[in-house]
């Protein structure tokens, strides 16, 4: 099972033994998102449960990712199964086809936008992760595709390029490479001072 809450969306998918998304809820609901998870899987389970977990650790929306890791942490006790991180930024790249490099901007906070580029045949990350102004964030994506909840803020600085506003979907959870799917179940930071690329002298 994958889970997401790092942006408004809500969303979570069911994947059978080979593979095969066999249920999935995507609702973009803004707020709300501990009143609404629970529900949410008690649906889409139908009693049914996972032996693994997948958990989106953003970087998104502080409160709606400890929202996710919480209850995925709940139910990875009370199922006895594993339990691991997955990169939000490349859950919604996953979801972009036709592209040979994907960049992924969501809002950060303080006007400021967390932004990575990924590789459109593996999802394998391009270029670290930042958190920048839109301006700066701009000038590091060089993708024509842009995805994500802010991606017009990245593509319209610049003057060129598509934007495509998207929410991570759990249901392409294992599309994601390896690396990016075993990360730990723990919010993922991308704080200014320790991301910004380095100025030329």
């Amino acid at each position: 099972m994958a889970i997401d809450t790092s942006t408004a969306a809500c969303s979570a998918a069911l994947f059978d033994s080979d593979g095969r998304c066999i249920a999935q809820r995507d609702e973009v609901i803004g707020r709300g998102h501990s009143e609404r998870l629970v529900p949410m899987l008690d649906e889409m389970l139908e009693g049914r449960r996972a032996d693994r977990i997948l958990v989106g650790v953003g970087p998104g929306s502080f409160t709606g990712i400890r929202v996710g890791i919480a209850a995925a942490q709940g139910l990875a006790i009370a199922w006895n199964c594993e339990l691991a991180g997955m990169s939000s930024l490349a859950l919604i790249a996953a979801g972009v086809e036709g592209a040979d490099h994907i960049g992924v901007a969501v809002d950060g906070g303080h006007g400021e936008l967390f932004v990575q580029q990924f590789d459109g045949a593996t999802l394998k990350p391009e270029a670290q992760l930042f958190n920048l102004p839109p301006e700066e964030a701009s000038a590091v994506i060089n993708a024509e595709a842009v995805a994500g909840t802010a991606a017009a803020k990245l593509v319209n600085p610049r003057g060129h390029g598509r934007a495509l506003e998207a929410w991570p979907s759990a249901s392409f959870a294992l599309r994601l490479p390896e690396s990016l799917r075993s990360l730990a179940p723990k919010p993922l930071y991308a704080r200014a001072p320790d991301a910004r690329p380095k100025v030329a002298a």
